[in-house]
């Protein structure tokens, strides 16, 4: 019974420990990362919460309205001191106190702005303000394309060391099981034995590093995915396949999202002047107000005239202007800084064409570089291939010695990740062009 107990729950462990491998396309990772990064989710809740700033402006266009209401005890009534004569009484001085012990209040108030500089300038800004939003979102998106996309190649390139590192690891095996059959035959060296099985464990400790770097650089990935770590992913071979760019086309800086988010932030940063400047226009507003209220001896809640309680309505309308005669020049320093604001964000979209204009410039140039460097190596790797294979048959018909042999297996290894490292500098080169471009999400139709 305790066999079949931890046969279960060895099955059971089992199962769990089987995760399905989950193949990755470029297209399918991007996507996923627009549907599951933080960063994506938060830029989208900006856009939806700058919906709720704008509607906060125009609020300030409509009517305001308020209820209020008051109950106030006076336990001593304030006298106030008068002239006899208006009562007929002249030359001699009457003390009269005015008011009740209790008086209670309710009422509703209305303000309206009818002239508010600040408040139609907040109005034109709104919609600038959704755009520079709807921006912001799409330059995040961008982020998160090119951060993936890069990520992606890097474990890629990782992958691929550790196939070749596998493949070196196979050859010498078999070189191994040659000098082996020599040694015990007496036709080879135990120091020749001892050199390969060196090899071998050198090849193994490599191995491992490589592996770890592949987890390290997998992790990173699925981090700028929002995906789970413990995900099991794998990446088609298909997917690191040079593709020809056009290097001839100069991308239009200013349609560039760097450079639109910039322009627009600096249209709001004109309409923040402007609703600085709006302190220096009057303001004009109409109030009203209708109240209810009691007075008497007792407390007026739910009190008649019976009760001594007195109750009666007032009301009244009138409209308040404002005008700003002296504000000691606090207006005048908002809008200066104002100015400021915006030379400096001049200066930074000019900054940013130029470091726009670099990234092309830099990301042809590596291009370039990076397909001539491809097509050395390839050639570099066949011929090392080459060499390894005629030192291996040499070696096995003693006309080389073991050293050559591992000579070639090193070149043949460092060769094949030369030519790894050129594709992977390539594959970041064309991300960084086609950003360039402005064209990052045409990587979502590959």
């Amino acid at each position: 019974m305790k066999r079949i107990i931890l046969l279960t729950i060895m099955t059971f462990g089992l199962v769990a420990n089987a995760q399905e491998v989950k193949s990755l396309t470029l297209k399918e990772a991007i996507n996923y990362a627009l549907e599951n990064k933080a960063d994506a989710k938060k830029a989208k809740l900006q856009v939806e919460n700058s919906e709720y700033q704008i509607q906060e402006v125009r609020s300030r266009a409509l009517p305001q309205i308020t209820a209020n209401g008051n109950l106030t005890y006076n336990p001593v009534i304030q006298t106030t001191v008068i002239d006899g004569a208006g009562f007929g009484q002249p030359g001699t001085i009457i003390q009269a106190a005015f008011g009740q012990p209790w008086i209670s209040t309710a009422g509703v108030s209305l303000t309206q702005a009818l002239f508010d500089q600040s408040v139609f300038t907040g109005l034109k800004a709104a919609k600038s303000t959704r755009e520079f939003y709807q921006i912001n979102e799409q330059l995040t998106e961008e982020q998160v394309i090119e951060r993936v996309a890069n990520n992606y190649y890097q474990v890629f390139v990782q992958r691929q060391k550790l196939t070749v590192i596998d493949s070196t690891y196979k050859n010498t095996t078999k070189v191994k099981d040659i000098i082996k059959g020599q040694f015990d035959n007496g036709l080879a060296k135990k120091i020749d034995l001892d050199r390969i099985l060196v090899k071998l464990s050198n090849i193994n400790t490599m191995r491992q590093q490589v592996l770890n770097a592949v987890q390290i650089q997998e992790n990173a990935l699925k981090f700028y995915m929002g995906m789970p770590i413990e995900t099991q992913i794998e990446i088609p071979q298909k997917e690191f396949e040079v593709s020809l760019q056009s290097l001839t086309e100069v991308p239009n800086t200013a349609s560039r999202t760097e450079f639109l988010l910039l322009k627009k932030q600096e249209e709001l940063l004109i309409f923040q002047k402007k609703s600085i400047e709006a302190g220096y226009y009057p303001t004009l507003s109409l109030t009203a107000g209708y109240n209810y209220i009691g007075q008497g001896p007792k407390m007026p809640i739910g009190a008649k005239p019976i009760d001594g309680v007195y109750w009666s309505d007032f009301s009244a309308i009138g409209l308040n202007l404002r005008v700003p005669i002296f504000t000691g020049f606090s207006t005048r320093s908002k809008v200066r800084q104002a100015d400021v604001n915006l030379r400096t964000i001049k200066a930074n979209l000019d900054d940013t064409k130029l470091s726009l204009d670099l990234a092309f410039a830099n990301a042809k140039t590596q291009i370039d570089n990076s397909l001539i460097t491809i097509q050395s190596q390839k050639e570099n790797a066949q011929l090392a291939k080459e060499v390894l294979d005629n030192t291996r048959n040499n070696y096995v018909q003693g006309l080389a010695p073991l050293t050559d042999l591992l000579d070639a297996e090193n070149s043949l290894t460092e060769a094949q990740n030369n030519y790894t490292t050129a594709l992977l500098d390539y594959k970041l080169a064309e991300i960084q062009l086609i950003k360039s471009k402005g064209e990052l999400k045409s990587l979502l139709n590959n």
